[in-house]
């Protein structure tokens, strides 16, 4: 949600603009009455969902074929094609896993399909978008892109388009970094060091391949 309010409401083109002495450098959009196409059915776009009917958004779905029945018994709105879904939403962000199944699940096709000044946002992963498919469609200049990831990482390419293109708002992977998620992650991985340590591990998907050592 941060990086739609920032794209659509161009709050880093803002605050360099007052930061260089000037003031309101371009008009922004408003995202009420919009609608926001959530790709996969899952805890996080459901969360992403509740924000953005809270400030007065529509929200319609797609998903693989499963997301889409769940998403339909739960009374949600599904598009009625791929091809309505991508051409039909304001504003269309990933939340899908990435796997070999899911590897380039997001085509040429689908990005085309979107209408102009369409956003496509990605704080998923990179390698669900076709390879050079979201470059080739920015630098046509036709859409916009708000990314948090990127193959690879940490994008060292200056020159990449999706870090020189005016319509591209980039981050640099933050969407899980915040002080309360280190917080919550490395007391969790101490804990998990500790009884390791004194011969007891815990969270283990694999119990019987533990075999502990003489030494503990």
């Amino acid at each position: 949600m941060a990086l739609i309010l920032a794209s659509y409401r161009q709050i880093p083109q803002q605050v360099a603009s007052i930061r260089a002495g000037e003031w309101q450098m371009g008009v922004g959009r408003t995202l009420r009455g919009r609608t926001l196409g959530l790709y996969g059915y899952g805890r996080i776009a459901k969360a992403v969902a509740g924000y953005a009917e809270a400030i007065g958004m529509n929200v319609q779905w797609w998903a693989s074929d499963a997301g889409r029945e769940r998403a339909i018994k739960d009374g949600a709105r599904v598009a009625e094609s791929r091809e309505v879904f991508f051409n039909s939403s304001d504003i269309v962000s990933l939340h899908v896993r990435l796997k070999p199944e899911t590897r380039g699940i997001i085509t040429e096709a689908d990005l085309a399909n979107m209408q102009p000044r369409a956003l496509l946002v990605n704080t998923s992963r990179s390698g669900l978008i076709a390879t050079g498919v979201l470059e080739a469609e920015v630098a046509r200049g036709r859409i916009f892109a708000a990314v948090d990831v990127f193959d690879p990482e940490p994008l060292r390419d200056r020159d990449n388009v999706l870090l020189t293109h005016s319509n591209v708002l980039p981050t640099p992977h933050v969407g899980y970094v915040t002080e309360d998620e280190f917080d919550l992650q490395f007391s969790d991985i101490f804990d998990q060091v500790n009884a390791y340590a004194a011969g007891a591990p815990i969270h283990m998907i694999n119990p019987e391949a533990y075999a502990p050592s003489a030494s503990l």
